[in-house]
């Protein structure tokens, strides 16, 4: 028969008599004793008090559990580990997928694309992507310069590409000839052009 209660020259020392404590209110495993002084062995498999949790499914790893408001949730989050991608214009975005990532995951500009980020493909002042240019404007370049005469006619001036030149850096456009002579009626002829 167990105690529940000591009485010692008139003063209570242990009362057990008016605990409430069962053993599914404590941890399994654990002991205690109860109102009658039996000793008693928890059974309760919670250790955590998880009403006011506020995990969702889709914010737990695919499957993965965890207690949430009592219940025990399985998770939906997808793993996506280390995602990686890449960008080849400057309009392009690059859409990171829902779920989980593991932090080792990169988006960089696609290999072809890098290539071309060179500083002689660069406009020489101008840095781009961290890359300052040296390009001058200028690079195989091949100058002519022209001297052409008004006609009464349209003209298009265009350098000799058949001697290899590719741009003009002059065009010299010659006065309008004028020129004064006296005819048969004695007058003057004016001839222009």
């Amino acid at each position: 028969m167990a105690i529940n209660k000591v009485i010692y020259g008139g003063r209570t020392l242990i009362d057990l008599s008016g605990d409430t404590v069962t053993a599914d209110k404590i941890l399994d495993g654990f002991t205690a004793h109860d109102k009658k002084g039996d000793t008693i062995t928890g059974t309760c498999k919670y250790d955590v008090d998880s009403s006011d949790a506020t995990a969702a499914v889709a914010e737990i790893l695919q499957g993965k559990t965890a207690y949430v408001r009592g219940q025990k949730l399985t998770g939906t989050m997808k793993n996506n580990s280390a995602v990686a991608g890449t960008i080849s214009s400057k309009d392009e975005q690059y859409t990171v997928p829902q779920g989980y990532h593991d932090g080792s995951g990169k988006v960089g500009i696609v290999d072809t694309e890098k290539e071309k980020l060179v500083p002689a493909n660069i406009r020489e002042g101008i840095t781009l992507l961290g890359v300052e240019g040296t390009m001058s404007g200028t690079e195989d370049a091949k100058p002519q310069a022209k001297t052409v005469t008004p006609k009464t006619t349209e003209q298009t001036v265009l350098p000799d590409t058949e001697e290899g030149y590719n741009y003009l850096s002059q065009v010299t456009v010659a006065a309008i000839p004028y020129q004064e002579s006296e005819n048969p009626a004695g007058g003057t002829t004016v001839t222009i052009g």
